[in-house]
């Protein structure tokens, strides 16, 4: 028995129309007396060349600087030393734990895409490491300098040994490649030393190192140097040389000459330039000049000699007529048997269509509004409904890989659409959506008018899946991920950027209590900086059990949000979480409490976090303090709205409510633990 299995409608009218086409086309070569013109590609290899020199940053020589060298992070132009400089000493904070770049405007064609054939290039530049500070035990600053292939203009790595280049929420695919200048000896990335030149493809972790100690050069003696990175594109070779500055001679024996392939590292385009950092100890790098010559192989195409012949021939039979072609006398018209058979095969499929189509007419009504709501054209920025499918495809089948983070009421994955852009997927849990079956369909709801809001400090909500009895919240990706990574981290944030991260979730707050919506979900993971470190809110909260009422439910969940944004102050100043592991001190676990304790004594400067170091404004940081704890009030007792938290953090001179001596009792004790959307200590008050 021959089993027949029939394609949907849209497939069948779709081989229609590609099967006639073909059909005509075919007739038309039969009958046609000229030949059909075909565009092909001729390898016509040529060079493309991008050169560009700068002597020294100083503006006078360069007006154009801030236009040809894009300067990302803690990273500044020095007039007075012609250099570009990172971190940025002139700034009033304190130079620990920066992170800079400067990178030159415009991308740069490494890569033909056609051969996989890397770019040759020449760099060199001019370079001086001064030491800022030392050590009883005599270590010098860190962590040291790159020079950086990058495939974009935007991200800013992380500090201290990561010098500048990575962060911890690249993707495991970040296309980079740097030779790094290492003055700190980072045990855990293999380093051998603190004086050593290592060449990174895709990592922190060198593929090559060179100990410099051996040929002469300490990195951080203050003294200037010159280095050359020479890569032979073709043969897959790269030769780096270093040698002082004040040194004419071009040095003769490389540090590093050897086979290296950078092509599985490289896109067509990619963006060059310096990154360096500081940790807890800390150095200004000075890049004082700047040449690159890049030479990569392309292409061009042109039309084939049959194509010009071809408009030769038709142009000539306008004055010149063409000879009769023989045929046979026997031999029936060729043109005449294929269009018969096309008209009959055509009539056979459109029988066909015709019968199938009444069959499946029903089962394609039940799914036309879906269909259509998925695939109907719309602004590529305009919030969209996603299959599960496509979802399932973005995030690798959601797999382990991608996974972002989790929380009580879900995961969140990295995902990347079919048009290439990135997404965060937050996929709520079977568990939580069981728990608030009854608010599904005013969850969506919900969702669908969060994603049309739109403000700098909120992060937009690109769709929505309500699918293969799933619901999703699609937002786009942040690459500088959440903020307790970076507070809670390894890293220490400085209180200017700290401070900045405050105001800019206030803003967020403000501006959605004015259009009457609420977070619901308030901490630091639904925090998120991007490039420029601006916090934006995502991960929101959607749902409030039990609120028939939106009037109801926007008073609630306003007072909520403000609450919480009081306990995210107190942790953006402590550095530490709202609630400390059993290891701490019975005391100090809650932070809430702890804070109050604090206010209580008039100690609330312990809770500042000393790892900023002196250069914090501590009387500036005290006020954002008590700020923070006016919000955690009772409603009834002073607890103030976000609007008029804006105008505090905006005006720190204008006079704020006094704070009461001891801090009002709740009817519910605050539990950072509980994963209700407006908890109900907050929500009481």
């Amino acid at each position: 028995m021959i089993g027949v299995s029939f394609v949907p409608f849209h497939s069948m009218a779709s081989l229609c129309k590609i099967f006639l086409v073909f059909c005509l086309f075919n007739l038309l070569a039969s009958v046609w007396p000229y030949p059909v013109a075909v565009h092909s590609a001729s390898d016509v290899p040529i060079n493309v060349t991008k050169h560009f020199n700068f002597p020294d940053f100083s503006f006078s020589n360069n007006p154009r600087l801030v236009h040809d060298v894009k300067l990302l992070g803690s990273a500044k132009f020095s007039d007075e030393k012609g250099a570009l400089q990172i971190p940025n000493e002139s700034q009033e904070i304190d130079i620990r734990h920066q992170a800079g770049r400067g990178i030159y405007s415009f991308p740069i064609r490494l890569l033909d895409p056609r051969t996989k054939t890397p770019a040759s290039f020449r760099t060199t530049f001019s370079f001086q490491i001064n030491n800022s500070t030392a050590t009883d035990q005599g270590e010098h600053g860190g962590s040291g300098l790159t020079f950086i292939i990058v495939p974009d203009e935007f991200t800013v790595g992380r500090p201290g040994p990561w010098l500048g280049m990575l962060n911890d929420v690249c993707e495991n695919d970040y296309k980079a490649v740097a030779v790094e200048f290492d003055t700190r000896k980072s045990i855990e990335f293999g380093d051998p030393n603190d004086n050593h030149v290592g060449i990174n493809l895709g990592t922190i972790i060198s593929t090559q190192v060179v100990n410099v100690s051996d040929v002469g050069v300490s990195l951080n003696d203050g003294f200037v140097y010159r280095a050359w990175i020479t890569y032979d594109g073709p043969q897959r070779r790269m030769d780096i040389r270093l040698g002082k500055a004040n040194q004419e001679d071009y040095p003769s024996k490389p540090i590093f000459s050897d086979f290296m392939d950078l092509s599985p590292y490289l896109n067509e385009y990619m963006f060059v330039g310096f990154s360096a950092s500081t940790g807890n100890h800390t150095q200004i790098h000075n890049i004082l000049s700047w040449s690159f010559t890049s030479t990569s192989q392309a292409f061009l195409r042109f039309p084939s000699d049959e194509t010009c012949q071809g408009k030769i021939l038709l142009e000539n039979s306008t004055t010149t007529p063409t000879p009769p072609r023989k045929s046979a006398k026997n031999e029936p018209p060729r043109s005449f048997l294929i269009f018969v058979a096309a008209v009959a095969l055509a009539l056979a499929l459109f029988i066909g269509f015709y019968f199938i189509s009444r069959h499946r007419r029903n089962a394609s009504k039940l799914n036309t509004s879906v269909e259509t709501e998925i695939h109907m054209p719309r602004p590529p920025n305009k919030p969209r409904r996603f299959t599960f499918s496509q979802l399932a495809s973005s995030t690798r089948s959601f797999s382990e890989i991608e996974l972002l983070g989790s929380d009580s009421r879900g995961e969140f994955y990295r995902g990347k659409l079919s048009n290439g852009s990135q997404v965060a997927v937050k996929r709520f849990s079977a568990e939580f959506l069981n728990t608030h079956g009854a608010d599904k369909r005013r969850m969506l709801k919900e969702i669908k008018g969060i994603s049309h809001v739109r403000h700098p400090n909120l992060l937009p909500v690109r769709g929505w899946c309500q699918d293969n009895h799933e619901i999703m919240v699609v937002y786009d990706f942040v690459p500088n991920g959440s903020l307790d990574k970076w507070l809670f981290g390894a890293g220490v944030l400085p209180w200017t950027r700290r401070f900045k991260v405050i105001k800019d979730v206030a803003d967020g707050l403000s501006f959605l209590h004015t259009k009457q919506l609420a977070h619901k979900n308030l901490k630091c993971s639904s925090v998120f900086l991007d490039v420029n470190f601006r916090a934006v809110l995502g991960d929101f909260g959607f749902v409030l059990l039990g609120a028939e009422s939106k009037q109801f439910e926007s008073a609630v969940c306003h007072g909520a949000d403000v609450f919480e944004f009081g306990v995210l102050v107190l942790e953006v100043i402590a550095g530490r979480m709202r609630e400390e592991k059993e290891e701490g001190n019975p005391e100090e676990r809650n932070l809430l409490d702890y804070a109050w304790n604090l206010h209580q004594t008039d100690e609330k400067v312990k809770l500042v976090d000393r790892r900023m170091g002196s250069l914090i404004n501590l009387e500036q940081a005290i006020r954002v303090l008590e700020i923070g704890l006016l919000c955690t009030l009772n409603e009834d007792k002073g607890r103030p709205s976000m609007e008029q938290v804006v105008e505090f953090l905006l005006n720190l001179d204008k006079p704020i409510p006094e704070l009461p001596r001891t801090r009002p009792i709740a009817l519910f004790p605050y539990n950072s633990a509980n994963t209700g959307l407006c908890n109900s200590y907050s929500c009481t008050f």
